[in-house]
């Protein structure tokens, strides 16, 4: 049996094996943001600003010997309306941070909705957000596109409605 690659050549694909494989269940999906070494507190306070995130936890860099000032934060657990977002101070190479043009890069765009695009706009965009043109309506409701001091792309859009695109 083989695949077709997005070359056009055949890729064969591996047989199913004999043996079931024992079957993972997912409870959860939370989206991780990684900012640049340092940031963290920073983006932190962004996104209480920017979305009204609530702090649920936190895990800060343990100290180190000699060291007379506080922790660090390592990674914060935020609450964005129902939500969970992790913000992640980068500490080494193996997850890299969100660079200024990190969205366009990865494909990734958070999509957060409001009862209120047009406030939720306003008050990202006084938290320091970049709108990227104006807020919008479509047959999906209103919706606006603004990138944040950490590189993420974020989508406000109208909560969804049953309202179709025709």
């Amino acid at each position: 049996m083989a695949e077709v690659a997005t070359n056009g050549s055949e890729v064969p694909v591996a047989a199913a094996p004999a043996v079931a494989a024992a079957t993972a269940v997912f409870t959860g999906l939370k989206v991780q943001v990684t900012v640049p070494a340092g940031r963290a507190e920073e983006a932190v306070a962004f996104y209480k600003a920017a979305f009204a995130a609530e702090e649920v936890s936190r895990s800060t860099h343990p100290k180190r010997k000699g060291e007379g000032e506080e922790s660090a934060l390592l990674c914060a657990e935020l609450k964005v309306g129902a939500a969970t977002l992790l913000v992640c101070d980068q500490a080494g190479d193996d997850v890299p941070a969100v660079s200024k043009d990190g969205a366009a890069a990865t494909g990734l765009v958070l999509r957060l909705e409001t009862d209120d695009v047009n406030a939720a706009a306003a008050q990202a965009a006084t938290a320091g957000a970049a709108l990227k043109g104006e807020v919008t309506e479509d047959c999906c409701g209103l919706g606006a596109t603004l990138v944040d001091p950490f590189g993420v792309t974020w989508v406000l859009a109208s909560a969804t409605s049953a309202k179709k695109c025709a």
